[in-house]
């Protein structure tokens, strides 16, 4: 039976954890026919050791998304193994411990600068860097926590949210005459080293408990996964700027 990315060439990023948004898309990516090749930073090797667990082997790239020889290496080393790209998946953020966990009216702005460049000017970096490979078009998705708030415990990654979303827009209108469609996947809180990462995560999490009309679950990122991979198909051939929450109805609840 074929699936919906048959024939697709797929670069994910962020594949850290078996817990993590995006190993499920690989996985579903993988299982819905397409050929896949990971980013990973700083530990490569990590992400070798996880990818085993995917249903075909990989190849995984260092990606600092930072490093501008990074960037402009990436489109030769992708092209050498799949020739060209029909998606990317962008997975990538980070804030130093100092802009998480309360500490929002004392974070000095190196640490917001660090929060925004690898957390939001990174999907453009990341875009750059994978047009070349992308002459037919095609999909980028990003993944977003619903920036439209002020989250408990989430301080300076909020913003950093919320300036990933302009930029997916921005992207969208600006990589249109390419063809290339950009959208962001908004998911509910899951259990993956990023949220862990974040101290107090337990509070914020705990809203789903309350307000999610469908039931959430904290340990299952595979939703999440199958809206990526949704986007990155054919499916959505006129979606673009768009954010789809993945987060069991939350984002529509009044009280």
């Amino acid at each position: 039976m074929s699936g919906i990315l048959d024939g697709k060439r797929i670069l994910i990023t962020g594949v850290l954890m078996e817990s993590s948004i995006a190993f499920h898309t690989a996985k579903v990516a993988q299982e819905q026919g397409a050929e896949v090749i990971l980013t990973a930073f700083p530990r490569p090797t990590l992400t070798e050791r996880i990818a085993k667990k995917l249903p075909k082997p990989v190849k995984v790239l260092e990606l600092d998304v930072t490093n501008d020889e990074h960037l402009d290496r990436l489109a030769g080393l992708v092209k050498e193994e799949l020739g060209s790209l029909d998606g990317v998946v962008h997975s990538i953020g980070f804030a130093p411990q100092d802009a998480l966990g309360g500490n929002f009216l004392n974070t000095p702005f190196d640490s917001v600068a660090t929060a925004m460049h690898v957390s939001a000017f990174s999907l453009k970096s990341l875009a750059m860097a994978c047009r070349p490979l992308m002459a037919d078009g095609g999909s980028i998705v990003g993944l977003t926590f619903d920036a439209q708030f002020a989250w408990p415990q989430y301080d300076w990654m909020g913003p950093a949210k919320a300036a990933l979303e302009a930029t997916s827009r921005y992207l969208a209108r600006d990589l249109g005459k390419d063809s290339i469609r950009c959208n962001l996947i908004s998911a509910g809180p899951l259990g993956s080293m990023a949220a862990k990462s974040i101290p107090g995560f337990s509070e914020l999490a705990d809203v789903w408990n309350h307000r999610s009309p469908l039931e959430w679950n904290m340990t299952d990122p595979e939703p999440a996964g199958r809206g990526v991979v949704a986007l990155l198909s054919d499916f959505f051939p006129k979606t673009t700027g768009e954010i789809i929450h993945v987060d069991g109805g939350v984002h529509m609840m009044g009280a």
